[in-house]
């Protein structure tokens, strides 16, 4: 890379966590800052939605709403969840419809404004680039999410979870006022099946000459040189860079290649799970390093390696701009004071069959009495995937969604064991945990890397917390 790429590329890349932790005010904050601040389209429709039934403190989303495209859209969506003052604390949240491959237009515009409205109000006030995290293996609501973030001119889209491929050719298509769309194989489908298709023309949504669009750069979040490589030369457009994440990052770990486990049941990484960093150098384009960078000297390190810089999530998720209840910040960095603070990397928790590491602290979903006390739901549906029943119709399944359902869509019972349901368990973690008719709440769970262990560097003695620029200055080496 040339010493022009390497000033024109952020140094410090903000991680994009969901559901809702990396919100507009972390990543303005950031940007403000001069590096890449991210938001993250993960479920944004629910929290928005939801959000404007607790009487949209402050009025940032409407104010946001306000510069959405489409305006009898935007007027839709406040009649349908706007609640002035607030619901009141003990009413249900009014759901949100679960994504389907063709979902009604009502959905598709509360996604793309859900979007939309988080990007532009991380742009607002200053001249930063501003960053969008989608997980691949969320491909129902991923265009739609795309498309919102676009027409409030998103910088940057980060996707890994997956081999997002035709994520590049979808970016193209969307910046050209074209059709674009996703393919989806349905499980348990005979070999000769049609897969389906998940489809947005930009014309139809405007209901005539879609406007053209700046095209956001794609950084894939990647874990080994082979991924990067099949990326770089097989995607349906252009890859403008990696993140090159690591076993000790938080959310979503790849398997790893050994197959082997502890006896708690955390898999065990080794030489071969470490990414072959002179391959992906080989390929030419820039690269950030993730997964424990938050000490004063990971970045000179990353650099060091050949890294423009490194993607920090952990630190960012607990500092004061995070959206994570601000209790739930205030436990964690007691515990990692204490030397209490750690992670389990749960093989069985994530509906995706992917490791997610799991906060250890008690009362939330990592406790097991907490997670078998919870009656089985699936009223956010993000990790569904289309299947076809033993009847040969088209449906869509959760392992972590109640048994009964699940086996009679042609699931195993041993699928279901030990899933728990992430996207009411994260939505809880921002404070937006629904209420059930019984009247118990979702309980949050929370996901971190291993460097959660370590927050309490950032905050200054006697202080219960610390900034998103107290992280940067410590990163960066000016801390005092």
């Amino acid at each position: 890379m040339t010493l022009r790429t390497l000033m024109t590329q952020p140094v410090i890349i903000q991680g994009g966590m969901g559901i809702g932790v990396s919100g507009w005010k972390l990543a303005r904050a950031v940007s403000e800052a001069g590096h890449l601040g991210v938001v993250s389209g993960t479920a944004l429709e629910v929290a928005f939605a939801r959000r404007l039934q607790l009487g949209d403190i402050g009025g940032h989303l409407r104010r946001a709403l306000e510069a959405f495209p489409l305006r009898d859209a935007a007027k839709d969506i406040l009649d349908k969840y706007f609640v002035e003052g607030g619901k009141p604390k003990e009413a249900l949240f009014k759901g949100v419809t679960l994504c389907t491959a063709n979902p009604p237009k009502d959905l598709a515009h509360l996604i793309m404004a859900a979007c939309f409205c988080e990007v532009r109000l991380a742009k607002e006030g200053h001249n930063g680039v501003v960053g969008i995290n989608l997980l691949e293996k969320i491909r129902l609501t991923c265009i739609p999410a795309l498309y919102g973030a676009m027409l409030a001119g998103v910088d940057y889209v980060l996707m890994g979870a997956g081999i997002p491929r035709r994520i590049p050719g979808v970016l193209d298509n969307l910046a050209a006022g074209q059709p674009a769309e996703l393919v989806m194989e349905i499980e348990n489908a005979p070999a000769d099946t049609a897969p389906l298709v998940t489809r947005l023309v930009p014309d139809e949504i405007f209901g005539g000459k879609a406007p053209k669009l700046n095209r956001p750069k794609f950084l894939a979040i990647v874990g080994s040189h082979i991924l990067a490589t099949t990326l770089a030369k097989k995607s349906t457009g252009k890859v403008d860079g990696f993140v090159i994440e690591t076993a000790p990052a938080g959310g979503h770990n790849s398997p790893p290649r050994s197959k082997q486990y502890t006896e708690s049941g955390e898999p065990i990484y080794g030489p071969k799970d470490e990414a072959d960093l002179k391959a992906i150098a080989a390929l030419g384009l820039p690269y950030w390093m993730a997964g424990a960078h938050s000490k004063a000297d990971s970045l000179a390190d990353a650099q060091a390696k050949g890294a423009v810089g490194v993607q920090i999530g952990t630190a960012f998720a607990f500092c004061e701009e995070s959206d994570m209840n601000p209790e739930l910040k205030k436990r964690v960095l007691a515990q990692s004071r204490d030397g209490k603070a750690g992670v389990f990397t749960d093989p069985k928790a994530s509906p995706t069959g992917f490791p997610f590491k799991v906060v250890r602290l008690p009362g939330t979903m990592y406790d097991k009495d907490v997670y078998e006390a919870r009656t089985r739901i699936c009223d956010i549906g993000h990790l569904r995937t289309p299947v076809m029943t033993p009847e040969g119709k088209i449906d869509y399944w959760c392992p972590a969604a109640p048994v009964d359902r699940y086996l009679m869509k042609g699931g195993k019972t041993e699928d279901t064991v030990g899933r728990k349901c992430l996207c009411n368990g994260l939505i809880a973690a921002i404070g937006l945990g629904q209420r059930r008719p019984d009247g118990r709440v979702e309980q949050p769970i929370l996901t971190a890397g291993q460097e959660v262990a370590n927050i309490a560097q950032f905050a200054k003695p006697g202080k219960d917390s610390y900034s998103a620029a107290d992280v940067l200055a410590l990163v960066l080496g000016k801390a005092k």
